[in-house]
Formats: structure tokens, sequence, C-alpha cells
């Protein structure tokens, strides 16, 4: 146990030491409050396909919807953060000095889900600020409480940490960065959208991570949005609890998949 903290205090360490985390507080504001901000101060009405007004709840939940386009961001950022660290070989530096690599990889998930929380906490509190931004410029109350506007984001910023996680376990299952980056892209950006609006395909979308987000969350504006664009029936989601286990069950398989990849592979 004392060894493992002491593994994850150098990981703390070594990630406060770079510039890393500034960068994800900044991707997090960028995500949270200036796209959210962006959409309600020009309004949300004036969209293409047009969505309704914040001073609607339909209109809330459908712009904060947008922040699970945004999640491959911090998806991104762990699968960068690692395959960086095989990129430049210090992990192995990391290795030798903490020869157990299970244990390295612990206090790595550790230390990234930490930042992963912290981007988060960010991206909730600036998404709230961007709604009271656009509403404020327009005059209006918004459709939904603070209450229930916080509950939301706050759910986002949950499964901002996991997709932090899963970036990571891409990463050391990947190693490569390039092809790390093109597999975080390819899937989040493509694979599932697809899926979704595939007959007969699209069955598995509810467990599927986008699919559990839009379960844990609540928001399925956008993906109804999508669909009907495409001419399908818009996906069923699962209940938010569902939607929370399927986003931890996939972080904890990625996990497991990483920790198993480097205990049988050199550091090339």
């Amino acid at each position: 146990m004392r060894q493992l903290k002491n593994a994850i205090r150098g990981e703390v360490v070594r990630l406060t030491r770079t510039r890393l985390p500034l960068w994800t507080m900044v991707a997090a504001v960028a995500c949270g409050g200036l796209l959210i901000g962006l959409v309600a101060l020009t309004g949300p009405e004036n969209a293409t396909p047009p969505m309704p007004g914040l001073d609607t709840a339909a209109g809330v939940s459908g712009v904060l919807s947008l922040l699970g386009v945004a999640l491959f961001a911090p998806a991104l950022i762990g699968t960068v953060a690692i395959t960086g660290e095989y990129r430049h070989r210090t992990v192995a530096t990391t290795f030798l000095a903490v020869p157990k690599r299970g244990r390295v990889l612990v206090a790595k998930l550790i230390a990234y889900g930490g930042l992963g929380l912290a981007y988060g906490v960010v991206l909730t509190l600036s998404a709230v600020a961007g709604i009271y931004a656009g509403t404020s410029a327009h005059g209006i109350e918004p459709g939904l409480g603070l209450d229930a506007i916080l509950g939301t984001t706050a759910r986002y910023g949950a499964a901002a940490a996991i997709y932090m996680l899963l970036g990571v376990g891409i990463g050391a299952v990947a190693r490569h960065q390039l092809l790390a980056i093109g597999i975080t892209l390819g899937y989040f950006y493509f694979m599932e959208n697809l899926m979704m609006i595939l007959p007969g395909v699209n069955i598995v979308y509810p467990f599927l991570p986008g699919g559990a987000t839009a379960a844990l969350t609540g928001s399925t504006a956008l993906l109804e949005m999508i669909a009907a664009e495409a001419g399908v029936i818009g996906p069923v989601v699962q209940a938010p609890l569902i939607g929370a286990l399927v986003l931890l069950g996939y972080a904890l398989a990625s996990s497991v998949l990483a920790a198993a990849v480097s205990l049988r592979r050199d550091v090339a």
C-alpha cells in the first residue's frame, strides 16, 4: 500500500510539473463556457435546424446536450498524455523506478482520474456561466432552474472524468500516438454516430459510451436531432444509473486491458 501511495504521489508530482493541467482547464472552459455561451448568445432558435429558445426547458436541455459532442476532448487528452510518455520514452524511467507495471498503471489512472474530475468541475461551472450569460444578454429567464442546470452539467462533468480514463486506457493499449489519436477520434466522431443511425445496428447504441452518456445525463435532444436529420427513429436510452454503470464498465475494461498489455510488452 505504501509503495502504491508513493507511485501515486510520483505521478501527481510529474503531472503537475507539466503544462497539461493548464491546457486541460483551458479545454474545459472552451468546451463548456465558450461553446455553450456562444450558442446561448446567438440563440438556439437561430441554429440549423432551429432549436427551442432558452426560455423553455427543452431549449436549455438542447443547448446543454452539446456538451456531449465535446466529451472527446478529455478522452483525447488522456490518450495523448499516455502515448506521449511512450513517444518520449519517459515511461521507461517510471517502470525502472516502479518495476510493477500494474501498480504504475493504477497510479496513472488515479492521477488522471483526478485531472478528469477537475476538468469536469470546470466544464460544469463554465457551462452554467455560458447559459446565464446568454439568457442575461437576451433579457430572459432560463427555462430550467439553477438546480436542474447544475444537475445536468454535473453529470456531464462526471462523464468527462470517465472519458479521461477511457483515453488513458486507449493510449496505454495502442502506445503509438497517431494510432491512438486516430482510434479515439475515429470512434467518437464517426463510428458511434454511424452505429446510432444504422437500422438494426442501432439497437446496441444504448450500451455504447455515447448511449450510456445520454442515459447518464438524461439529455437526448442532440441525438434525436441527428436521428431526425438521418430519417431514422431516435435511439432508446437506458436509466441514468445503468448509463453510469456502463460508462464505468468501459473505463474498467480499458484499464484491465491496458494493464494486461503493458505487462506483456517491452517499452520499445
